[in-house]
């Protein structure tokens, strides 16, 4: 039975042709064959023969499949990928500058029922394969190459749209080795950024193993009651000891954690929950973004006037603690933080 190419780290292919005595310059042309120069075809400039036969036999080049496309006003595009089971998942381009960021699912569905979250609402069907997260950027780089040439660079990657990250480790960890290949991707790593509403037991994993990315934190309020409201997992893995892994992860220039602020009218807008999460922040090595909730199906929190997300922002700079306003696109599409759910509610 053949396996997906997109699942094997540069590492694992070197193995995989050292155990069945092929050359080993095959890893470093396959990855820039099918990677770097973005190929489809089978490579057969420069390997041997029996590279070729091997990889003929061993791998599959499939790809999740484009099921839907929806585009924005400002240029912001959802996908709905189909994986081969059958099972779907929503990938997004975020326009800026004249380039892209990706936003990508890592969980078909979500299990940390947060509950300003679409996908929470859709519960977890499974973790997704390495190849299921490669694909999603390789289709998406194909579809903006296709239909918008001039502008097809996707600069930035973040784990921030279906699913935990954390609760998928090994996949994503493996995915982030192959966006970082020089041989392949070549994403330099400060442009990766991991999102996590605090899973503590992949928290305790990253320092030894995950890549050199980026971390952004769910923070989202720094009063017990109302963590607990918005993302449950707190009553077991509280604030507390999630930020004591949190803040010894940043290593070398420029390295700062993120820290994902959702407002919420009425909520967690008060100028109280400024002071108290500028207090918990201040003097660290830490970012906020301040991110005005987007309405989905269902719910009923609001988002606040953007007269109060300015205020907001203004307490949080008497801090000194760097602080922006993240910028809403493609809610008309759903497509904004948090409204990502591909399975239709009834």
């Amino acid at each position: 039975m053949k396996t997906s190419f997109y699942q094997y780290s540069l590492s694992d292919l070197k193995t995989l042709f050292e155990h069945n005595g092929l050359p080993p310059s095959g890893p470093g042309l396959l990855y820039n064959w099918h990677y770097k120069k973005r190929k489809i075809e089978p490579c057969l400039a420069d390997l041997a023969k029996k590279s070729i036969q091997f990889v003929a036999e061993k791998f599959d080049f499939n790809l999740p499949e484009i099921d839907q496309t929806q585009d924005s006003a400002d240029k912001t595009v959802k996908f709905l990928f189909k994986l081969q089971d059958g099972q779907k998942v929503e990938t997004v381009l975020i326009p800026f500058n004249g380039k892209y960021t990706i936003c990508l699912s890592s969980q078909v569905g979500c299990a940390m029922k947060c509950s300003f979250c679409h996908t929470g609402l859709q519960g977890l069907a499974r973790n997704l394969r390495t190849d299921e997260i490669i694909g999603q950027f390789l289709q998406s780089q194909r579809w903006l190459t296709a239909n918008r040439p001039d502008d097809d660079k996707i600069l930035n990657i973040v784990f921030m749209g279906q699913g935990e990250p954390l609760h998928n480790f090994e996949a994503v960890k493996k995915a982030c080795e192959i966006f970082l290949s020089q041989h392949g991707l070549s994403v330099a790593d400060q442009k990766i950024t991991i999102s996590t509403a605090g899973y503590l037991p992949g928290l305790q994993r990253w320092k030894d193993e995950m890549p050199k990315v980026n971390i952004a934190l769910s923070l989202h309020s720094p009063v017990k009651e109302k963590r607990d409201e918005l993302i449950p997992i707190n009553k077991r893995y509280p604030l507390e000891e999630v930020l004591k892994y949190v803040e010894a992860i940043p290593s070398g220039k420029n390295r700062f954690v993120t820290y994902e602020y959702l407002l919420i009218e009425g909520f967690n807008d008060s100028d109280e929950d400024a002071h108290l999460t500028g207090k918990l922040l201040e003097g660290k090595s830490a970012y906020i973004s301040l991110i005005p909730f987007n309405p989905f199906p269902g719910s009923d929190y609001k988002r606040p006037q953007l007269e109060r997300v300015q205020h907001f922002k203004t307490i949080l700079d008497t801090y000194k603690i760097p602080t922006l306003i993240r910028a809403t696109k493609g809610d008309e599409i759903l497509a904004a933080c948090g409204q990502l759910n591909s399975k239709k509610l009834t």
